[in-house]
């Protein structure tokens, strides 16, 4: 399956398709709980995922569809690798008190 991007080149649509099924059903098996648990409503908890959901897979389509240059492709420098490496980390350490915040409340 392919998908046309900004310069009407076919893109590989497979990546953006794993990142938002991914996006979509770990915001749908975690956010309804998650939310229920500090308070919120069951339905503006499922339309806050729905939300989570759509903003996910619209980034994706940006990031892995509309900007793609297949002409590109390329092995990435190792500082560019290491440092998306490192910001993802801090991203997931990030999100850890989050998630523990309803054990706290």
């Amino acid at each position: 399956m392919e998908l046309p991007n900004s310069r009407r080149q076919r893109v590989d649509a497979v990546p953006f398709v794993v990142v938002a099924l991914l996006a979509g059903t770990a915001t749908f098996s975690l956010g309804p709980g998650y939310l229920l648990t500090l308070g919120v409503a069951l339905t503006p908890a499922l339309a806050a995922c729905v939300a989570a959901t759509a903003l996910t897979t619209a980034v994706a389509y940006h990031r892995f569809v509309w900007t793609a240059r297949p002409d590109l492709r390329g092995e990435l420098p190792v500082e560019l690798r290491l440092r998306r490496l490192l910001y993802g980390g801090l991203a997931l350490v990030g999100l850890v008190p989050l998630f523990a915040l309803p054990l706290v409340l």
